[in-house]
């Protein structure tokens, strides 16, 4: 089924969010020290996972819509103490909450209610990332961005 341009381009700009996520998530599980790293460092883990399954959900769906799935991650931040990777994080949560939300937009415009339904569903788990990271860095009483 021949998909809309502009659909497939905002799709495949989620599944390099979503790389770029993984990427980033993973990286942060990997290096990540601290005396709350035995507690933080498997949501980091989980968190990777969870993004790896929306990647390959919205690559699925490009690929039905008859466009080539992109493999270009986002740009990863890597680097600082366990509370840095928790903000940096949420801001690239806020960040694709924020781009997921006009992506569905364009899909209701654009007629593609199964795309914009994938793309409701994965903003939800994207808003309960962001809740995880804003109620850990809270509770270790750290300043949200």
């Amino acid at each position: 089924m021949k998909g809309d341009p502009q659909v497939i381009e905002a799709l495949n700009r989620v599944i390099e969010l979503e790389i770029g996520a993984i990427l980033q998530y993973l990286h942060h599980h990997w290096t990540g020290e601290g005396m709350e790293s035995p507690s933080i460092l498997p949501l980091f883990e989980k968190t990777a996972m969870d993004e790896m399954k929306h990647a390959e959900l919205v690559a699925q769906r490009v690929n039905f819509l008859e466009g080539d799935p992109s493999t270009k991650p986002a740009p990863v931040k890597k680097g600082g103490d366990l509370a840095k990777m928790m903000t940096d994080d949420l801001e690239a949560e806020y960040g694709a909450i924020e781009f997921y939300k006009k992506v569905i937009d364009l899909c209701a415009k654009k007629g593609d209610s199964t795309s914009r339904l994938m793309m409701e569903q994965i903003l939800t788990q994207e808003e309960g990332h962001a809740d995880l990271w804003e109620t850990t860095l809270a509770r270790h009483g750290k300043k949200l961005p």
